[in-house]
Protein backbone atom coordinates (compact mmCIF):
# COMPACT_ATOMS: atom_id res chain seq x y z
CA UNK A 1 0.00 0.00 0.00
CA UNK A 2 0.88 3.55 -0.34
CA UNK A 3 2.62 5.18 2.71
CA UNK A 4 1.92 9.17 2.78
CA UNK A 5 4.75 10.85 4.57
CA UNK A 6 5.19 13.44 7.17
CA UNK A 7 6.75 15.88 3.91
CA UNK A 8 3.12 14.59 2.18
CA UNK A 9 1.21 16.11 4.91
CA UNK A 10 3.21 19.42 4.71
CA UNK A 11 2.71 19.84 1.27
CA UNK A 12 -1.09 19.06 1.91
CA UNK A 13 -1.58 21.45 4.64
CA UNK A 14 0.13 24.60 3.08
CA UNK A 15 -0.92 24.06 -0.36
CA UNK A 16 -2.54 27.06 -0.70
CA UNK A 17 0.06 29.13 0.90
CA UNK A 18 2.34 27.85 -1.99
CA UNK A 19 -0.32 28.42 -4.67
CA UNK A 20 -0.79 32.05 -3.51
CA UNK A 21 2.60 32.68 -3.49
CA UNK A 22 2.64 31.25 -7.09
CA UNK A 23 -0.05 33.30 -7.84
CA UNK A 24 1.43 36.47 -6.61
CA UNK A 25 4.40 35.76 -8.84
CA UNK A 26 2.41 35.37 -11.63
CA UNK A 27 0.78 38.65 -10.78
CA UNK A 28 4.68 40.31 -11.25
CA UNK A 29 5.38 38.66 -13.94
CA UNK A 30 1.94 40.00 -15.94
CA UNK A 31 3.56 43.77 -15.29
CA UNK A 32 5.80 42.59 -18.07
CA UNK A 33 3.21 43.20 -20.93
CA UNK A 34 1.57 46.10 -19.10
CA UNK A 35 5.10 47.84 -19.24
CA UNK A 36 5.52 47.32 -22.87
CA UNK A 37 1.40 48.21 -23.49
CA UNK A 38 2.50 51.79 -22.01
CA UNK A 39 5.36 52.28 -24.06
CA UNK A 40 3.21 51.10 -27.06
CA UNK A 41 0.60 53.90 -26.21
CA UNK A 42 3.62 56.40 -26.05
CA UNK A 43 4.91 55.50 -29.35
CA UNK A 44 1.33 55.81 -30.48
CA UNK A 45 0.69 59.57 -29.02
CA UNK A 46 4.75 60.89 -30.01
CA UNK A 47 3.09 59.81 -33.86
CA UNK A 48 0.49 61.97 -32.97
CA UNK A 49 2.99 64.74 -32.26
CA UNK A 50 4.84 64.04 -35.13
CA UNK A 51 1.95 64.02 -37.97
CA UNK A 52 0.83 67.30 -35.57
CA UNK A 53 4.34 69.16 -35.97
CA UNK A 54 4.06 68.22 -40.10
CA UNK A 55 0.75 69.20 -40.76
CA UNK A 56 1.92 72.67 -39.21
CA UNK A 57 4.94 72.95 -41.13
CA UNK A 58 2.74 72.93 -44.72
CA UNK A 59 0.01 75.39 -42.76
CA UNK A 60 1.62 77.53 -40.20
CA UNK A 61 2.10 76.59 -36.12
CA UNK A 62 1.04 78.43 -33.37
CA UNK A 63 0.91 82.03 -33.48
CA UNK A 64 1.96 84.62 -31.20
CA UNK A 65 1.10 88.64 -31.90
CA UNK A 66 3.20 91.12 -30.24
CA UNK A 67 3.20 94.95 -31.09
CA UNK A 68 3.02 97.23 -32.40
CA UNK A 69 6.53 98.84 -30.65
CA UNK A 70 7.35 101.90 -32.30
CA UNK A 71 11.29 101.53 -32.78
CA UNK A 72 13.24 105.02 -33.40
CA UNK A 73 16.85 104.94 -33.91
CA UNK A 74 19.17 107.57 -32.01
CA UNK A 75 23.01 108.37 -32.28
CA UNK A 76 25.01 107.30 -28.67
CA UNK A 77 28.42 108.80 -28.90
CA UNK A 78 31.28 106.90 -26.57
CA UNK A 79 34.73 108.05 -25.92
CA UNK A 80 37.34 105.28 -25.88
CA UNK A 81 40.36 104.77 -23.58
CA UNK A 82 42.62 107.01 -26.40
CA UNK A 83 40.00 109.95 -26.21
CA UNK A 84 38.24 108.98 -30.01
CA UNK A 85 34.86 109.63 -30.15
CA UNK A 86 32.64 107.01 -31.63
CA UNK A 87 29.37 107.25 -32.65
CA UNK A 88 27.16 104.15 -32.50
CA UNK A 89 23.69 104.00 -33.34
CA UNK A 90 21.16 102.68 -31.40
CA UNK A 91 17.61 101.98 -31.03
CA UNK A 92 14.54 103.28 -28.30
CA UNK A 93 11.24 101.44 -27.74
CA UNK A 94 8.03 102.75 -27.60
CA UNK A 95 4.98 100.77 -26.21
CA UNK A 96 1.34 101.95 -27.14
CA UNK A 97 -0.93 103.88 -24.09
CA UNK A 98 -4.09 101.78 -25.51
CA UNK A 99 -3.88 98.36 -27.45
CA UNK A 100 -7.24 96.97 -28.16
CA UNK A 101 -7.46 93.42 -29.70
CA UNK A 102 -10.60 92.17 -31.51
CA UNK A 103 -10.49 89.10 -33.32
CA UNK A 104 -12.77 85.72 -34.36
CA UNK A 105 -10.82 82.51 -34.32
CA UNK A 106 -12.46 79.85 -37.15
CA UNK A 107 -10.92 76.74 -35.93
CA UNK A 108 -10.65 73.34 -38.87
CA UNK A 109 -9.50 69.88 -38.84
CA UNK A 110 -7.15 68.93 -40.76
CA UNK A 111 -7.12 64.77 -41.11
CA UNK A 112 -3.92 63.28 -41.50
CA UNK A 113 -3.94 59.08 -41.63
CA UNK A 114 -5.56 58.56 -38.90
CA UNK A 115 -5.03 61.15 -36.79
CA UNK A 116 -6.89 64.33 -36.64
CA UNK A 117 -4.73 68.01 -36.07
CA UNK A 118 -6.42 71.41 -34.97
CA UNK A 119 -5.79 74.48 -36.85
CA UNK A 120 -7.35 77.83 -37.23
CA UNK A 121 -7.67 81.01 -39.61
CA UNK A 122 -8.43 84.07 -37.88
CA UNK A 123 -9.68 87.71 -38.67
CA UNK A 124 -8.00 90.21 -35.83
CA UNK A 125 -8.38 93.99 -35.42
CA UNK A 126 -5.85 95.77 -33.55
CA UNK A 127 -6.21 99.22 -32.67
CA UNK A 128 -4.36 101.88 -30.12
CA UNK A 129 -2.51 104.82 -30.22
CA UNK A 130 0.82 106.20 -29.11
CA UNK A 131 1.15 109.23 -26.63
CA UNK A 132 3.41 111.93 -27.36
CA UNK A 133 6.86 110.66 -26.65
CA UNK A 134 8.96 111.66 -23.55
CA UNK A 135 12.56 111.49 -25.24
CA UNK A 136 14.07 113.67 -22.13
CA UNK A 137 12.90 110.12 -19.91
CA UNK A 138 15.10 108.41 -21.69
CA UNK A 139 18.10 110.99 -21.61
CA UNK A 140 18.31 111.35 -25.16
CA UNK A 141 19.55 114.78 -26.60
CA UNK A 142 16.75 115.95 -29.43
CA UNK A 143 19.91 116.34 -32.05
CA UNK A 144 20.75 112.76 -31.65
CA UNK A 145 16.93 111.31 -32.06
CA UNK A 146 16.71 110.21 -35.78
CA UNK A 147 12.45 110.47 -35.75
CA UNK A 148 12.62 110.53 -39.82
CA UNK A 149 13.70 106.80 -39.35
CA UNK A 150 11.39 105.67 -36.98
CA UNK A 151 9.62 102.08 -37.77
CA UNK A 152 7.08 100.40 -36.43
CA UNK A 153 7.22 96.41 -35.61
CA UNK A 154 5.38 93.51 -35.25
CA UNK A 155 6.10 90.19 -33.95
CA UNK A 156 4.67 87.31 -35.72
CA UNK A 157 6.10 83.63 -35.22
CA UNK A 158 5.04 81.87 -38.26
CA UNK A 159 5.03 84.37 -41.47
CA UNK A 160 3.18 81.07 -43.26
CA UNK A 161 0.20 82.30 -41.60
CA UNK A 162 -0.27 85.36 -43.15
CA UNK A 163 -2.56 85.11 -45.56
CA UNK A 164 -3.04 88.48 -47.00
CA UNK A 165 -0.84 91.74 -47.51
CA UNK A 166 -0.37 93.50 -44.00
CA UNK A 167 -0.82 97.08 -43.55
CA UNK A 168 -0.86 99.75 -40.65
CA UNK A 169 -3.11 102.90 -41.07
CA UNK A 170 -1.47 105.35 -39.18
CA UNK A 171 -3.15 108.45 -38.05
CA UNK A 172 -3.99 108.71 -41.63
CA UNK A 173 -1.63 107.36 -43.48
CA UNK A 174 -1.48 103.64 -44.96
CA UNK A 175 2.25 101.79 -44.58
CA UNK A 176 2.59 98.32 -45.68
CA UNK A 177 4.80 95.84 -43.69
CA UNK A 178 7.80 94.18 -44.78
CA UNK A 179 9.20 90.84 -43.79
CA UNK A 180 11.70 90.52 -40.72
CA UNK A 181 13.31 93.23 -38.25
CA UNK A 182 15.80 96.11 -38.57
CA UNK A 183 16.33 95.12 -34.65
CA UNK A 184 15.86 91.75 -32.74
CA UNK A 185 16.56 92.64 -30.04
CA UNK A 186 13.29 92.56 -28.66
CA UNK A 187 11.13 91.05 -31.25
CA UNK A 188 12.95 88.05 -32.62
CA UNK A 189 11.02 87.23 -35.53
CA UNK A 190 8.35 89.90 -37.25
CA UNK A 191 7.68 92.18 -39.69
CA UNK A 192 8.06 96.11 -39.69
CA UNK A 193 7.88 99.67 -41.93
CA UNK A 194 9.02 102.68 -41.86
CA UNK A 195 6.95 105.72 -40.67
CA UNK A 196 6.74 109.69 -41.43
CA UNK A 197 7.44 110.70 -37.94
CA UNK A 198 8.04 114.42 -37.33
CA UNK A 199 8.98 116.87 -34.55
CA UNK A 200 5.31 117.56 -34.56
CA UNK A 201 4.09 114.13 -34.63
CA UNK A 202 6.12 112.85 -31.84
CA UNK A 203 4.42 115.98 -29.84
CA UNK A 204 1.13 114.55 -30.03
CA UNK A 205 -0.95 111.11 -30.19
CA UNK A 206 -0.29 109.15 -32.88
CA UNK A 207 -3.21 106.66 -33.52
CA UNK A 208 -2.95 103.23 -35.33
CA UNK A 209 -5.41 100.35 -36.84
CA UNK A 210 -4.14 97.33 -37.99
CA UNK A 211 -6.24 94.34 -39.89
CA UNK A 212 -4.76 91.22 -40.00
CA UNK A 213 -5.79 87.51 -41.25
CA UNK A 214 -3.28 84.98 -40.17
CA UNK A 215 -3.52 81.30 -39.30
CA UNK A 216 -1.93 78.73 -37.16
CA UNK A 217 -2.04 75.75 -35.36
CA UNK A 218 -3.25 74.85 -31.54
CA UNK A 219 -2.62 77.74 -30.32
CA UNK A 220 -2.96 81.74 -31.22
CA UNK A 221 -1.33 84.29 -28.43
CA UNK A 222 -0.80 87.71 -27.77
CA UNK A 223 1.55 90.11 -25.77
CA UNK A 224 0.12 92.87 -23.77
CA UNK A 225 2.51 95.44 -25.16
CA UNK A 226 0.21 98.19 -24.13
CA UNK A 227 -0.16 100.72 -21.24
CA UNK A 228 -3.53 99.41 -21.27
CA UNK A 229 -4.41 96.12 -23.21
CA UNK A 230 -7.64 95.15 -24.35
CA UNK A 231 -8.47 91.44 -25.59
CA UNK A 232 -11.88 90.07 -27.31
CA UNK A 233 -12.02 87.07 -29.21
CA UNK A 234 -14.88 84.68 -29.88
CA UNK A 235 -14.76 81.21 -32.09
CA UNK A 236 -17.03 78.09 -32.59
CA UNK A 237 -14.33 75.78 -31.01
CA UNK A 238 -16.15 74.33 -27.99
CA UNK A 239 -13.05 72.64 -25.94
CA UNK A 240 -10.73 76.03 -25.36
CA UNK A 241 -8.09 76.31 -22.97
CA UNK A 242 -6.95 79.77 -22.24
CA UNK A 243 -3.56 79.68 -20.93
CA UNK A 244 -0.04 82.01 -20.52
CA UNK A 245 0.55 84.84 -18.13
CA UNK A 246 -2.78 86.01 -18.27
CA UNK A 247 -6.66 84.40 -17.63
CA UNK A 248 -9.32 86.19 -18.83
CA UNK A 249 -10.98 88.95 -16.69
CA UNK A 250 -14.35 87.31 -15.76
CA UNK A 251 -15.38 83.84 -16.51
CA UNK A 252 -15.18 82.70 -20.16
CA UNK A 253 -18.40 81.97 -21.79
CA UNK A 254 -18.16 78.28 -23.31
CA UNK A 255 -21.51 77.05 -24.83
CA UNK A 256 -21.92 73.68 -27.25
CA UNK A 257 -22.03 76.71 -29.92
CA UNK A 258 -18.47 78.54 -28.84
CA UNK A 259 -16.68 80.43 -26.68
CA UNK A 260 -16.08 84.60 -26.14
CA UNK A 261 -13.28 85.46 -23.95
CA UNK A 262 -12.29 88.93 -22.85
CA UNK A 263 -8.78 89.77 -21.13
CA UNK A 264 -7.67 93.22 -19.75
CA UNK A 265 -3.94 93.56 -18.67
CA UNK A 266 -2.57 96.58 -17.07
CA UNK A 267 0.82 97.74 -17.88
CA UNK A 268 1.19 97.46 -13.98
CA UNK A 269 0.94 93.54 -14.15
CA UNK A 270 3.96 92.72 -16.56
CA UNK A 271 7.56 93.52 -15.94
CA UNK A 272 8.91 96.11 -18.29
CA UNK A 273 8.06 99.17 -19.23
CA UNK A 274 6.34 101.41 -21.51
CA UNK A 275 10.07 102.69 -23.08
CA UNK A 276 13.59 102.32 -22.56
CA UNK A 277 16.98 102.35 -24.21
CA UNK A 278 20.07 100.32 -24.33
CA UNK A 279 17.90 97.06 -22.40
CA UNK A 280 16.62 93.74 -23.20
CA UNK A 281 13.59 92.41 -22.09
CA UNK A 282 11.72 88.98 -22.52
CA UNK A 283 8.03 90.64 -23.41
CA UNK A 284 7.39 87.76 -25.09
CA UNK A 285 7.67 86.10 -21.41
CA UNK A 286 3.83 87.78 -20.87
CA UNK A 287 1.94 86.52 -23.62
CA UNK A 288 -1.18 84.48 -23.09
CA UNK A 289 -3.77 83.16 -25.33
CA UNK A 290 -5.97 80.62 -26.24
CA UNK A 291 -5.34 76.65 -26.95
CA UNK A 292 -7.33 74.42 -28.96
CA UNK A 293 -7.78 71.52 -26.97
CA UNK A 294 -8.53 68.00 -29.11
CA UNK A 295 -12.08 66.78 -28.21
CA UNK A 296 -10.82 63.47 -26.52
CA UNK A 297 -7.39 62.61 -25.46
CA UNK A 298 -7.53 58.87 -26.77
CA UNK A 299 -3.86 58.37 -25.73
CA UNK A 300 -4.07 60.23 -22.29
CA UNK A 301 -7.03 58.53 -21.12
CA UNK A 302 -5.43 55.12 -22.52
CA UNK A 303 -2.68 55.73 -20.74
CA UNK A 304 -4.45 56.47 -17.41
CA UNK A 305 -6.36 53.00 -17.83
CA UNK A 306 -3.26 51.13 -18.15
CA UNK A 307 -1.71 52.76 -14.92
CA UNK A 308 -4.38 50.45 -13.43
CA UNK A 309 -3.47 47.14 -15.42
CA UNK A 310 -1.78 45.89 -11.43
CA UNK A 311 -5.33 46.66 -10.05
CA UNK A 312 -6.96 44.47 -12.79
CA UNK A 313 -4.38 41.40 -12.80
CA UNK A 314 -4.24 41.25 -8.96
CA UNK A 315 -8.04 41.09 -8.05
CA UNK A 316 -8.69 39.15 -11.21
CA UNK A 317 -6.41 36.50 -9.84
CA UNK A 318 -6.93 36.98 -6.21
CA UNK A 319 -10.75 36.09 -7.19
CA UNK A 320 -9.66 33.06 -9.08
CA UNK A 321 -7.59 31.91 -6.21
CA UNK A 322 -10.48 32.25 -3.57
CA UNK A 323 -13.00 30.60 -6.30
CA UNK A 324 -10.13 27.93 -6.78
CA UNK A 325 -10.34 27.40 -3.00
CA UNK A 326 -13.84 27.33 -2.50
CA UNK A 327 -15.00 25.19 -4.97
CA UNK A 328 -12.01 22.57 -4.30
CA UNK A 329 -11.28 22.60 -8.03
CA UNK A 330 -7.26 23.15 -9.18
CA UNK A 331 -6.53 25.82 -11.49
CA UNK A 332 -3.36 25.73 -13.75
CA UNK A 333 -0.48 28.65 -13.39
CA UNK A 334 -0.77 28.56 -17.41
CA UNK A 335 -3.88 29.50 -16.96
CA UNK A 336 -3.74 32.50 -14.81
CA UNK A 337 -1.09 33.84 -17.42
CA UNK A 338 -3.62 33.06 -20.14
CA UNK A 339 -6.23 35.21 -18.18
CA UNK A 340 -3.32 37.66 -17.90
CA UNK A 341 -3.00 37.91 -21.25
CA UNK A 342 -6.40 38.99 -21.85
CA UNK A 343 -6.87 41.47 -19.62
CA UNK A 344 -3.83 42.88 -21.13
CA UNK A 345 -5.02 42.45 -25.14
CA UNK A 346 -7.72 44.87 -23.12
CA UNK A 347 -5.55 48.30 -23.63
CA UNK A 348 -4.31 47.32 -27.09
CA UNK A 349 -8.12 46.69 -28.29
CA UNK A 350 -8.43 50.08 -26.44
CA UNK A 351 -5.83 52.14 -27.82
CA UNK A 352 -6.44 50.76 -31.43
CA UNK A 353 -9.85 51.08 -31.18
CA UNK A 354 -10.16 54.59 -30.12
CA UNK A 355 -7.63 55.80 -32.53
CA UNK A 356 -11.06 55.18 -35.31
CA UNK A 357 -13.94 55.74 -32.84
CA UNK A 358 -14.32 58.27 -29.31
CA UNK A 359 -12.50 56.77 -26.56
CA UNK A 360 -15.65 56.02 -24.88
CA UNK A 361 -17.19 53.70 -27.76
CA UNK A 362 -14.19 52.35 -27.67
CA UNK A 363 -13.77 51.40 -23.93
CA UNK A 364 -17.41 49.81 -24.35
CA UNK A 365 -16.43 47.85 -26.87
CA UNK A 366 -12.90 46.37 -25.19
CA UNK A 367 -14.76 45.39 -22.13
CA UNK A 368 -17.61 43.87 -23.51
CA UNK A 369 -15.07 42.03 -25.36
CA UNK A 370 -12.87 40.91 -22.73
CA UNK A 371 -16.04 40.27 -20.01
CA UNK A 372 -17.48 37.89 -22.40
CA UNK A 373 -13.68 35.82 -23.31
CA UNK A 374 -13.25 36.00 -19.37
CA UNK A 375 -16.64 34.95 -18.90
CA UNK A 376 -16.61 31.79 -20.80
CA UNK A 377 -13.39 31.17 -19.93
CA UNK A 378 -14.35 30.66 -16.45
CA UNK A 379 -16.99 28.77 -17.29
CA UNK A 380 -14.97 26.05 -19.34
CA UNK A 381 -12.73 25.62 -16.24
CA UNK A 382 -15.60 25.67 -13.01
CA UNK A 383 -18.19 23.88 -15.21
CA UNK A 384 -20.99 26.38 -13.73
CA UNK A 385 -22.70 29.31 -15.46
CA UNK A 386 -23.48 30.53 -11.67
CA UNK A 387 -19.84 31.10 -11.22
CA UNK A 388 -18.67 32.24 -14.72
CA UNK A 389 -21.57 34.87 -14.53
CA UNK A 390 -21.01 35.92 -11.39
CA UNK A 391 -17.17 36.41 -12.12
CA UNK A 392 -18.30 38.21 -15.59
CA UNK A 393 -20.41 40.60 -13.51
CA UNK A 394 -18.05 41.34 -11.00
CA UNK A 395 -15.31 42.44 -13.64
CA UNK A 396 -17.92 44.39 -15.68
CA UNK A 397 -18.38 46.38 -12.34
CA UNK A 398 -14.60 46.69 -11.67
CA UNK A 399 -13.80 48.23 -15.75
CA UNK A 400 -17.02 50.76 -15.09
CA UNK A 401 -15.68 51.42 -12.09
CA UNK A 402 -11.84 52.42 -13.35
CA UNK A 403 -14.14 54.11 -16.32
CA UNK A 404 -15.39 56.36 -14.03
CA UNK A 405 -11.76 57.26 -12.48
CA UNK A 406 -11.01 57.90 -15.98
CA UNK A 407 -13.32 60.80 -16.52
CA UNK A 408 -12.30 62.16 -13.21
CA UNK A 409 -9.86 64.80 -12.84
CA UNK A 410 -9.37 66.20 -9.65
CA UNK A 411 -11.74 63.06 -7.53
CA UNK A 412 -9.91 60.63 -9.20
CA UNK A 413 -7.72 59.98 -6.20
CA UNK A 414 -10.15 59.78 -3.57
CA UNK A 415 -12.80 58.15 -5.28
CA UNK A 416 -10.35 55.83 -6.30
CA UNK A 417 -8.84 54.94 -2.63
CA UNK A 418 -12.48 54.69 -1.34
CA UNK A 419 -13.19 51.94 -4.32
CA UNK A 420 -10.19 50.11 -3.61
CA UNK A 421 -10.51 50.24 0.74
CA UNK A 422 -14.34 48.79 -0.38
CA UNK A 423 -12.90 46.20 -2.13
CA UNK A 424 -9.85 44.96 0.55
CA UNK A 425 -12.82 45.45 3.44
CA UNK A 426 -15.03 42.23 1.08
CA UNK A 427 -12.09 40.28 -0.13
CA UNK A 428 -11.56 40.56 3.66
CA UNK A 429 -14.47 39.15 4.64
CA UNK A 430 -14.86 36.65 2.51
CA UNK A 431 -11.61 35.12 3.10
CA UNK A 432 -11.95 34.89 7.30
CA UNK A 433 -13.14 31.38 6.95
CA UNK A 434 -11.01 29.63 4.36
CA UNK A 435 -8.94 27.17 6.42
CA UNK A 436 -5.23 28.33 4.94
CA UNK A 437 -3.23 26.35 7.55
CA UNK A 438 -5.55 23.31 6.62
CA UNK A 439 -6.23 22.44 10.15
CA UNK A 440 -9.41 20.53 9.44
CA UNK A 441 -6.70 17.75 7.69
CA UNK A 442 -6.50 14.91 10.16
CA UNK A 443 -3.12 14.44 11.21
CA UNK A 444 -1.14 11.85 9.47
CA UNK A 445 1.57 9.70 11.87
CA UNK A 446 5.02 9.26 10.43
CA UNK A 447 5.85 5.92 8.17
CA UNK A 448 2.49 4.55 8.97
CA UNK A 449 1.29 2.22 6.00
CA UNK A 450 -2.34 2.41 5.46
CA UNK A 451 -4.11 -0.97 4.61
Amino acid sequence: MQVKTQDDSFLHRNRYTIKGVIVGFLILVMLIPSAFIMNLVSERSDRQREVAREVSSKWAGAQTITGPLLVIPYSESIQDKDGKINVFEKFAYFLPEHLTINGKLQPEIRHRSIFNIAVYKSDITIQGDFTPLNIAKLNIAKADFHADRAFICMGIDDFRGIEEQLNIKWNDSNYTFNAGVPDNAVIANGVNTGINLTDDAIAKTNSFTIQLRIRGSERLSFTPVGKTTEVHFSSPWINPSFDGSFLPLTTPVVTDKGFTADWKIQHLNRNYPQSWKNEKYDIAASDFGITLLQPVDSYAKTMRSVKYAILFIALTFGLYFFVEILQKTSVHPVQYVLIGLALSIFYTLLLSISEYVRFNIAYAIATTATVLLITLYTKSLFGKWKIALLFGGLLAMLYSFIFILIQLQDGALLFGSIGLFILIAIIMYYSRKIDWYGRSVIPVKENVALS
